[in-house]
């Protein structure tokens, strides 16, 4: 019982709630833990929120909440320990080759954040074009609805995969440790944030539309959404978090269109209550298309090269079924 409770506590991220409360001493919660404390559990109770909504209007895409939900029992120690093992050793051997070193400071915490941006669009860009990548992310693209759980809904390797490329550019970049980690605390709890699906927020602009300099710079939740979907217009769009700074620099954004209706998921035909599908679907995909490979050469290029692509150049990667739909409604 005391295993389940700590668990409980540990998913609603009330460790921290308790400690204070257990002290007595309230104005610990004006600190910067207990700040974190108080915010940490917002997503989790959200996402009982939204399930219990979908439940009442008879959502028949609950059943992601199930598959999600066995995601996370699934990663939540082997996932965990790998990334903290990541990020330990980008610490202790990264560190010293910085570039110089930032301090928490208002002005370092923006370039922080730029930086940290650049680092999560280059790792979720990899995640779309490399197809070994892909095969990690693509259990995050599954769900064929968009909804809170779907952050929890992650391939045990690709948080450790997605540290590895973030921290080491940040950490090379000179952003301090300390500085490192309120950046991901609050890049966090936006990214799980913009997964809200309409049972709770269904106009997921937020009224930021409305702000030009917000609406062209704040990725909304409906901005995520598109990143979500499996139309051609809006596949492989929408790579960051908050900022919407590097979609606009690289060419990647991409904004709704009130004409084309968002469908969710990954173009392979998938059973998204089936955790096996989900969670190793397109590995197996992978595999077999390794073993019918004409060559050596063509297997190393399945592994690297994006989805869709083919040895005998009929290319079916989302580049290509973006830009003919785009040219079929010029």
């Amino acid at each position: 019982m005391d295993t389940i409770l700590s668990e409980i506590k540990s998913f609603f991220g009330l460790g921290g709630v308790f400690k204070i409360i257990s002290t007595g001493d309230y104005s610990a919660f004006l600190t910067y833990e207990g700040i974190t404390s108080i915010i940490g559990p917002l997503i989790p109770f959200l996402v009982i929120f939204e399930l219990i909504a979908g439940l009442f209007y008879k959502n028949p895409h609950t059943k992601v909440y199930k598959i999600n939900f066995l995601i996370y029992v699934l990663n939540r120690v082997v996932s965990r320990f790998i990334s903290i093992g990541v990020i330990g050793f980008i610490l202790a051997n990264f560190q010293k080759y910085a570039l110089f070193q930032t301090t928490f400071t208002w002005y370092w915490l923006i370039y922080g954040y730029v930086i940290w941006e650049f680092s999560h669009f280059i790792y979720h860009y990899l995640g779309h074009k490399v197809r070994l990548f892909w095969c990690l992310h693509s259990t995050h693209h599954a769900p064929e609805n968009m909804n809170l759980s779907v952050t929890y809904a992650h391939f045990f390797l690709e948080g450790p995969y997605a540290d590895a490329i973030r921290g080491s550019i940040c950490i090379l970049a000179g952003i301090h440790p300390t500085l490192l980690f309120f950046i991901m605390f609050v890049d966090g709890t936006w990214g799980a944030f913009i997964h809200v699906g309409e049972n709770i927020v269904k106009d997921g602009r937020l009224g930021l539309h409305k702000i030009p300099v917000l609406g062209k710079y704040i990725l909304s939740p409906t901005d995520h959404r598109v990143h979500h979907a499996r139309n051609p217009l809006y596949m492989d769009t929408n790579y960051c978090n908050l900022l919407n700074i590097w979609d606009r620099v690289f060419g990647t954004y991409q904004p709704i269109e009130e004409d084309v209706q968002i469908e969710y998921g990954i173009t392979r035909e998938v059973n998204s209550g089936n955790i096996l599908d989900v969670y190793f679907g397109e590995l197996w995909a992978l595999i077999k298309d390794i073993s019918a490979a004409p060559n050596v050469k063509s297997m190393l290029l399945y592994i690297v090269m994006p989805p869709g692509w083919s040895p005998n150049g009929a290319h079916r990667t989302a580049d290509v079924v973006r830009r003919e739909y785009l040219d079929g409604i010029k």
